[in-house]
């Protein structure tokens, strides 16, 4: 923990943030000051997220933050299926975003596993605790 900029998914994550201010940045989203701003905030939200999370005390913590990043990762997957079907962005520019979307949320995927965040017995032991001492 406390060393996000490591992470191969922080840095994917700040890959796919970077290529959307890009795509954004094209005459075809110009008067579409909405969109540009939601599908922007979601993908900086990405790499927030999972920075915030890896910076947290206990595991638990960070895996709620790693999904909402996971979470995040879904709405500009979302976003840009939105973008290609109005015309936005061209197949190819949705199909490269769109994998290293999904490059970001199967990585997510696995350090919430890997933090214990869907382990069966952590979440038992996680509600036992709870009902002894409420979070």
């Amino acid at each position: 923990m406390g060393k996000f900029k490591d992470l191969r998914v922080w840095n994917d994550s700040m890959d796919l943030a970077t290529q959307v201010y890009e795509v954004t940045q094209d005459t075809s989203f110009a008067k579409d000051f909405a969109f540009i701003n939601q599908i922007r905030r979601a993908a900086v939200s990405i790499a927030s997220n999972i920075a915030e999370g890896d910076e947290r005390g206990t595991n638990r913590e960070a895996v709620h933050f790693f999904n909402i990043a996971k979470g995040s990762s879904a709405e500009v997957i979302t976003q840009l299926n939105i973008a290609f079907r109005v015309g936005y962005i061209d197949e190819a520019r949705l199909l490269k975003l769109e994998n290293l979307a999904e490059k970001i949320r199967a990585s997510l995927k696995n350090l919430i596993q890997s933090r214990g965040g869907s382990n069966p017995f952590t979440l038992i032991i996680w509600l036992l605790i709870s009902l002894i001492r409420p979070i």
